[in-house]
């Protein structure tokens, strides 16, 4: 479970993203789908949350790792790589 705490020592990662209300819903149930299949498995991840604005114009994705070079790791995989390729490139 997500839990916002000063206590925290672990590693916070808060991404957003500026989409169309067309595209929002696409990319949501890309990062869903990354984290249901693929990032919860990986060592060192805690927990994770995705919220999408009324407008359907801004995703916010907020995760906790154990530390940095967990996080980082999961990032240098094969799989993680190949799923961000798609969210890295110009719309056409």
């Amino acid at each position: 479970m997500l839990t916002v705490s000063r206590d925290f020592t672990g590693q916070t990662i808060i991404t957003t993203f500026e989409m169309t209300p067309g595209t929002a819903h696409d990319l949501m149930d890309a990062l869903t789908d990354a984290y249901e299949n693929f990032i919860r498995h990986q060592p060192g991840f805690i927990a994770a949350g995705l919220h999408m604005n009324d407008a359907q114009t801004r995703i916010a994705n907020y995760s906790q790792w154990r530390d940095r070079r967990d996080f980082q790791a999961m990032l240098r995989t094969p799989e993680m790589r190949a799923r961000n390729r798609p969210l890295s490139q110009p719309s056409s």
